[in-house]
C-alpha cells in the first residue's frame, strides 16, 4: 500500500510518486489534488488487492457524489491536455536547482529534496519562524518536522515564478541561519 494523497496526481511530475522508484502498489489511496481544490477521495487497488474490498465494506467521506467525481474527472482531463505533468517535473527542476544554486555551501542547509514541485529544504535547526518571514516576502510555505521548509506549489507554476520563488527565498533562510541562535 502506498500514500498517494498528497504526492499522487502529478505532484511530482509523474501521475504518481511511485512509479519514479518503478514499483506497483497493491492499494494507493488518492485525494487533494484529484479534485482541484473540491474534496474528493478515491482509492485504487491493483490485481492482488482488487476482491479485497466489496460492496458496502468501505465508507467514504469525499468519494462518489457526482460534484466530487464530475471534478476528479475534470481535474484529470485538464492536467492531460495542458501538459502539467511535464510542467511539473519542468519547473520543479528549475526551482529546485536555483535553491541549489543560491543554497550551496551554507551552513545550516543539510538536504534539499524532492521531485518535481513537491520539495523540501531541510535546515540543521527549528525554522518555524522562517513561515511569517515568507509571508512578509510575499510567499506561502510551511514547515514540517520542525527543520524543513516544505514547498508544494501549484502544477500550473511557470518557470520563471519558479525562479522568483528562489529569489524571494533564499535570502531569507541565508539570513535564518546567519542569525545566532539564542
Amino acid at each position: 500500500m502506498l500514500d498517494e494523497v498528497q504526492c499522487g496526481i502529478g505532484r511530482t511530475g509523474k501521475w504518481f510518486a511511485h512509479q519514479w522508484a518503478g514499483i506497483q502498489p497493491d492499494v494507493m489511496p488518492l485525494a487533494k489534488g484529484l479534485g482541484s481544490g473540491v474534496p474528493v477521495g478515491a482509492v485504487v487497488c491493483g490485481p492482488r488487492a482488487a476482491n479485497v474490498l466489496g460492496p458496502g465494506n468501505h465508507g467514504t467521506t469525499f468519494g462518489g457524489n457526482p460534484l466530487a467525481m464530475r471534478a476528479g474527472i475534470e481535474t484529470l482531463r485538464i492536467m492531460e491536455e495542458d501538459g502539467l505533468l511535464a510542467n511539473a517535473e519542468r519547473s520543479g527542476a528549475v526551482l529546485r536547482e536555483a535553491l541549489q544554486r543560491g543554497l550551496s555551501g551554507v551552513d545550516g542547509v543539510v538536504d534539499i529534496r524532492g521531485q518535481g514541485l513537491m520539495l523540501g529544504i531541510e535546515l540543521a535547526r527549528p525554522c518555524g519562524e522562517l513561515l511569517t518571514r515568507a509571508m512578509q516576502a510575499g510567499l506561502l510555505i510551511s514547515v514540517t518536522a520542525d527543520r524543513v521548509v516544505r514547498l508544494v506549489p501549484p502544477l500550473i507554476l511557470t518557470a520563471d515564478e519558479a525562479t522568483e520563488i528562489a529569489a524571494r527565498l533564499v535570502p531569507l533562510i541565508r539570513d535564518f541561519l546567519a542569525e545566532s541562535r539564542p
